[in-house]
């Protein structure tokens, strides 16, 4: 049952098989001690699970099914939680005026977000466990200049794979605008950019290569063809539908 999975972060018992094994957790920890330990969605954990998160924040240490004590006091364990994904979709309650400073607009609705979701995880996790836990982080939206970086960092990544072909990836500031706009979405944050990325400009780019358009040693440009609203690659002495300002993509 679940709760014989949850036992396997400690070991499983006796005349069980994985005994000899040792715990999945407490093995891991007691050959590297010094860890990061991250707990995805801790809401969803059995109650079982969260007695041995308890034992591990109160005692620093976790004894396995062998009766064996795993030290944790050098280990950082991170938790993440979707307790309150739903406040977060709402948005806060506070009006905008023209008058006021969006600074300050911004920073009043991520405090009174940060108070809500701190009154969520109240309401899901025990005070006990809620009181051992150091700090609790609440993440602020990514704004658009947040999605642009992450744009120039997926595509970094695509650079230094071009590195075999030698051939050196730019991209304009209108196709990283326009993957930055259409790769986040509100609900699941930037995880679809990636996936648009690749769509839009790996496999572009893969048939391209192959097809000898660009050869060793040239730039390739990722574009934007404002007419057709598409990513385009070309050579940097050709133009899209309009003349672009480049930005080389960092390596």
């Amino acid at each position: 049952g679940e709760k014989f999975n949850v036992s396997k972060l400690v070991g499983a018992p006796p005349g069980y098989v994985g005994y000899e094994e040792g715990g999945q957790l407490t093995e891991k920890v007691r050959r590297r001690p010094y860890s990061v330990v991250l707990l995805d969605e801790i809401e969803k954990a059995h109650p079982e699970a969260f007695n041995i998160l308890l034992q591990i924040m109160e005692e620093g240490h976790l004894s396995d099914a062998k009766g064996q004590k795993v030290n944790f006091r050098n280990a950082m364990i991170i938790m993440t939680s979707n307790v309150g994904a739903d406040t977060i979709k709402r948005g806060p309650n506070l009006g905008f005026s023209f008058q006021r400073d969006e600074a300050v607009v911004a920073e009043e609705s991520y405090r009174e977000m940060q108070k809500k979701l701190l009154d969520e995880l109240k309401r899901n996790f025990r005070p006990e466990f809620i009181n051992r836990v150091d700090s609790i982080v609440v993440f602020r939206q990514l704004a658009q200049s947040d999605i642009r970086k992450i744009v120039d960092i997926i595509l970094s990544e695509v650079n230094e794979r071009l590195v075999d072909y030698e051939l050196t990836l730019e991209v304009s500031s209108e196709a990283r605008d326009w993957l930055a706009e259409r790769g986040y979405d509100p609900e699941f944050g930037a995880r679809p950019l990636r996936r648009l990325i690749q769509t839009e400009v790996e496999d572009l780019l893969s048939d391209t290569v192959l097809a000898g358009k660009f050869k060793h040693g040239e730039t390739v440009v990722v574009d934007l063809n404002k007419e057709d609203d598409k990513v385009v690659l070309r050579h940097p002495d050709e133009e899209a539908a309009k003349e672009t300002a480049l930005g080389e993509v960092a390596t």
